[in-house]
C-alpha cells in the first residue's frame, strides 16, 4: 500500500544540513517491491507518486485519500516500466502486455487499473510514476526498439551509455509526465556527468540491474553537495534545485522520470565539475 506521510522536501539551506539517517528518510525510496503487494510514494515533487508493483495474483491500482478524488487516475496519468517478468496491465477493458523494460501509459481518466504477472513463479515487477494532468492523450506501449535509443558518452570517461526515450514530445504523448531508462556498458559507472539542475522540472531516478554493487547518487546544490549510497531497486528523489548523477561499482540500469512545466529533454542549466564542491 501506499505510505501514510508524503515525502516533503526541504528548503536546500536545510538540507545541507540534514544527518546521512535524515537525507535518506527524505530523499530514498527503498523497499519497493515485495511479493504480492503494491508499493507507493506520495512527493510534494511536482505531486509525484512513485511506486512499485510485484503481482502474484492480479493487483488492482488502490485510490489514495491524497489523490482528493473519485478514483486514483481521474486526475492523474501513469507510467510504468516492467522491470521483471512478463507481465500484463489492464486499463478500463484494454489490456497491454509488457516484457521486461516494456513501457505503457495510461492517460489521466483511466478508471480501472489492474497489474498481473504472466508467470506468477517469475513474476513482473512494475515501478510506476504519476502526476497531475489536466489533459487526456491515448493510452500507449513501447518497446526498447521503438523508443528512439540515443548513444551517449565514451569509454574513456566511464560513461558510455544508451538513453531510451519513452513518454516525452515525440515519443508517447502526455499531458506532463516525461519517462525512459539509461543503460551503461560494461566497463561504465558515471551517469549524467557532468551534472545539471533544471529548475523548471523535478526527477526521480529508479537504479535497477546493479546486482550487488553499490550506487553513490549525488544530489544537492552545487556548492553545497550531498551523496547517498544506493542498492539494487532503490529510488532517489531529486527536487528541481539539486544535481542528480551517480556512479557505481560496475554498470548498471535507471529509470528516470520527471514532471513540470514543459517536457524538453535537454532544458537543463549545465554545472561545470570544476565548480563543483
Amino acid at each position: 500500500m501506499f505510505e501514510n506521510a508524503i515525502r516533503r522536501m526541504p528548503r536546500p539551506q536545510d538540507a545541507a544540513t540534514l544527518t546521512t539517517q535524515q537525507l535518506r528518510d527524505t530523499f530514498a525510496v527503498t523497499h519497493l517491491f515485495a511479493p504480492g503487494e503494491l508499493r507507493g510514494v506520495f512527493t510534494d515533487l511536482d505531486r509525484l507518486v512513485v511506486g512499485g508493483v510485484m503481482p502474484l495474483q492480479p493487483i488492482d491500482l488502490p485510490n489514495h485519500k491524497e489523490t482528493g478524488r473519485a478514483f486514483f487516475l481521474e486526475r492523474r496519468e501513469l507510467g510504468a516500466i516492467n522491470v521483471g517478468g512478463p507481465g500484463v496491465v489492464h486499463a478500463d477493458g484494454k489490456t497491454f502486455s509488457l516484457d521486461r523494460l516494456d513501457c505503457v501509459y495510461l492517460p489521466m481518466g483511466s478508471k480501472s487499473v489492474t497489474f498481473e504477472s504472466q508467470d506468477a513463479k517469475h513474476p513482473a515487477r512494475f515501478y510506476f510514476l504519476s502526476c497531475p494532468a489536466h489533459a487526456t492523450h491515448p493510452a500507449a506501449t513501447m518497446k526498447p526498439k521503438d523508443a528512439s535509443p540515443v548513444p551517449l558518452g565514451s569509454p574513456a570517461a566511464a560513461n558510455q551509455r544508451t538513453i531510451y526515450k519513452y513518454i516525452h514530445t515525440g515519443g508517447i504523448p502526455s499531458c506532463q509526465l516525461v519517462m525512459g531508462f539509461t543503460a551503461l556498458e560494461a566497463g561504465n559507472v558515471w551517469n549524467s556527468f557532468p551534472p545539471h539542475t533544471h529548475w523548471r522540472r523535478t526527477e526521480i531516478y529508479f537504479y535497477f540491474d546493479l546486482g550487488e554493487n553499490v550506487l553513490t547518487h549525488f544530489m544537492g546544490e552545487p556548492q553545497q553537495t550531498r551523496h547517498l549510497f544506493l542498492h539494487n531497486e532503490e529510488v532517489a528523489l531529486s527536487p528541481n534545485w539539486s544535481i542528480h548523477c551517480g556512479c557505481g561499482t560496475g554498470n548498471y540500469k535507471f529509470i528516470w522520470g520527471m514532471a513540470g512545466e514543459n517536457q524538453t529533454f535537454d532544458d537543463m542549466d549545465g554545472v561545470k565539475p570544476m565548480d563543483l564542491r
